[in-house]
């Protein structure tokens, strides 16, 4: 949800950053539907104060105030009408887009840095040496729960869970708070969140007669954490991180980049999560970024950072950048982690507030950032850890976790 005195004085910031999104979104009629809104809750409410009349009223305002009431209950249906539409379109209007953030499409996506040598080798795909080694099952997965399902086996769950244990020891060190959360998430949180459960271009899988839907990232669940309070300013910054599944239909993913663990509709997930101060969320989202790149280093996988172009932004983000590691097997560069400045997006929907130094009530920014993607995780080390006969070498910083020097 955006600032709506915000959008009243700038209203070109807002059709500039849709533009940029290449998002569809009708200020003006929002703008117009405010105002109608803004003079109505006026009306109405002179209408109630019409009604408070002290002491036992005459005959004559007997009548008058029959007639206002009658009169009351036209304009609260009108109000509530043009509130819905109000509310439902401004729902749609995304975050401003941060100053530098380039230009297009995903084509326009900027590199920032690079780390390590992108060497170009000849590897097995993780796919192929996955099943070859009876660690990934995907025939028996679709016989269980249809296409894109899948068994990890031996070596890739040890793998995962030495994963876990040292990024998270890792994650402890910089202050965060281990969290597992709940795997199912109300519309409401949903939504707050940013991400939409209905519609053809939805990748929540929603449980019918419920209003429930699998979460899609353990984003949602911790967005949700604190919803609808106001966190004492002493407790800021909050550092969580959630490990959880995610689960995502993927409608469309089928094709390009879908082979193997690319575009599954379960996997296993570490997210970070910041609530913060407006000042101060800038900084965060520099924090969050090295932490990914701390990661990705003690892993000795190869990547950039890129900066995300206006066009590849979600609604909720302001700024952000992915870690893309190195893919020798595809001899280009593949999404590993994202990390997103959404700043008082979120907590606007949901209502999450702290308060300034005067103690008035103000929104948190909110910030997200990939740990691990256990799908996309295991390919990195699979691909760039392969030796010539076959094997794949432990990284060095991992081995204790996994108790081996190969898997």
């Amino acid at each position: 949800m955006i600032d709506i005195r915000q959008l009243r004085e700038h209203p070109d910031q807002y059709r500039q950053s849709a533009h940029q999104r290449g998002v569809k979104v009708d200020i003006d009629r929002v703008l117009a539907l405010d105002k109608q809104r803004v003079n109505r809750i006026g009306q109405v409410d002179d209408l109630r104060a019409k009604l408070n009349v002290k002491g036992k009223p005459t005959a004559d305002q007997l009548k008058s105030l029959h007639t206002t009431k009658e009169e009351l209950e036209v304009q609260e249906a009108e109000l509530q009408t043009v509130t819905a539409e109000f509310e439902a379109l401004v729902s749609e209007i995304p975050n401003l887009v941060a100053d530098g953030t380039p230009e297009g499409g995903e084509e326009s996506n900027r590199e920032e840095k690079t780390w390590g040598e992108a060497e170009k080798k000849t590897v097995v795909d993780h796919l192929t040496l996955a099943e070859s080694k009876d660690w990934l099952d995907f025939e028996r997965g679709a016989k269980v729960a249809g296409s894109k399902f899948y068994f990890t086996k031996g070596a890739l769950v040890k793998l995962e869970l030495a994963l876990v244990r040292m990024i998270t020891e890792k994650l402890e060190r910089h202050g965060f708070t281990l969290m597992q959360v709940p795997h199912l998430a109300t519309t409401r949180i949903m939504a707050g969140t940013g991400f939409n459960p209905r519609g053809e271009e939805r990748q929540i899988y929603e449980i019918k007669d419920d209003d429930l839907n699998l979460i899609a990232t353990a984003e949602i669940p911790l967005t949700g954490y604190h919803a609808d309070e106001i966190i004492d300013p002493v407790q800021l910054p909050l550092l969580y991180v959630g490990y959880s599944p995610s689960y995502r239909t993927e409608v469309g993913a089928y094709g390009k980049h879908s082979k193997g663990l690319f575009r599954v509709h379960q996997f296993n997930k570490l997210e970070m999560y910041v609530f913060c101060q407006p000042e101060t969320s800038e900084e965060w989202h520099h924090k969050l970024i090295e932490v990914e790149e701390e990661i990705c280093q003690d892993l000795e996988i190869p990547y950039r950072l890129v900066r995300i172009a206006a066009g590849d932004l979600g609604a909720p983000a302001y700024k952000k950048y992915d870690v893309e590691y190195w893919s020798p097997a595809e001899g280009t560069y593949r999404e590993l982690m994202s990390c997103s400045n959404c700043t008082d997006y979120q907590a606007r929907r949901l209502s999450i507030r702290t308060r300034d130094e005067d103690g008035k009530p103000r929104f948190l920014h909110t910030l997200n950032g990939t740990a691990a993607a256990f799908s996309r995780m295991p390919v990195a080390i699979l691909e760039n850890h392969q030796t010539a006969d076959g094997e794949v070498r432990v990284p060095i910083a991992l081995q204790p976790y996994y108790g081996a020097e190969t898997l």
